[in-house]
């Protein structure tokens, strides 16, 4: 009896354990498993984020160096453009025409100037200026004159202009033609001058020439009306009384 108690014993135990052995082997301990196998899921997010500044910085680097290069490359235009600017100034500054260092105007001071009516042409004047200094002088663009006080100023005859400048050594002298009037009687406000003033120009338009001269007219004066013209300067009389 007590040999089949024992063995019933014996029996039961390989059963117990039979049964421990079962339990583990039909997955009742897959709890195990199940957290290992949770491990590689956890990961992938991780992957996942760490992608995300990888694309940011990449984009602002992007921005941020097309702003840049704009700005670069403005800022090299600029410079390129300023430097430009002051070339051009330089240039324009150093090609201005100088007028030549040997001119030296007629004026009053050097010459002697007399004014007298012709018979041919009708209602004309001879104006004559002679060189009286011991060098060259030059007569630019055409007498300025004024009788009395008259208010205006009589205007050159432009197909009278010559090709150059005249330029008179000592002892020559020059001419200007003057129409006084009309020979139709067209001018308008006639009055008789009792006195002219002879002025010069210098290098340019307009400018002063130095000491004006007065001539003598003749002691009845001298009619003229709106038609009052002027020639340039001439070298030749007959050229001066042309027009």
């Amino acid at each position: 009896m007590r040999t089949s108690r024992l063995q019933l014993l014996a029996a039961a135990g390989v059963a117990v354990a039979s049964l421990a052995l079962t339990a583990c082997q039909d997955g009742t301990g897959t709890r195990d498993e199940g957290a290992s196998a949770s491990q590689p899921v956890a990961s992938a997010p991780s992957g996942a984020s760490s992608q995300a500044p990888e694309e940011s910085p990449s984009g602002s680097g992007g921005n941020g160096s097309t702003a840049n290069g704009s700005t670069g490359s403005g800022g090299d235009a600029s410079g390129s453009g300023d430097s430009g600017s002051k070339g051009s100034s330089a240039g324009t500054s150093g090609g201005s025409d100088d007028a030549p260092a040997t001119f030296n105007p007629c004026n009053g001071a050097n010459t002697s100037v007399t004014a007298a009516p012709v018979s041919r042409p009708v209602n004309h004047m001879l104006i004559t200026v002679k060189n009286t200094g011991a060098k060259n002088c030059d007569l630019t663009y055409y007498p300025v004159l004024r009788f009395d006080e008259m208010q205006w100023v009589p205007q050159p005859v432009e197909d009278s202009k010559p090709q150059a400048v005249v330029t008179l050594a000592p002892g020559e002298s020059a001419y200007a033609g003057v129409l006084l009037s009309a020979a139709d009687g067209s001018g308008s406000g006639g009055t008789t001058g009792k006195k002219l003033t002879v002025g010069f120009q210098a290098r340019t338009p307009n400018s002063d020439g130095g000491p004006a001269a007065i001539p003598s007219l003749p002691a009845k004066g001298v009619y003229y009306d709106s038609s009052l013209t002027v020639t340039y300067w001439q070298s030749s009389m007959d050229d001066a009384l042309a027009y």
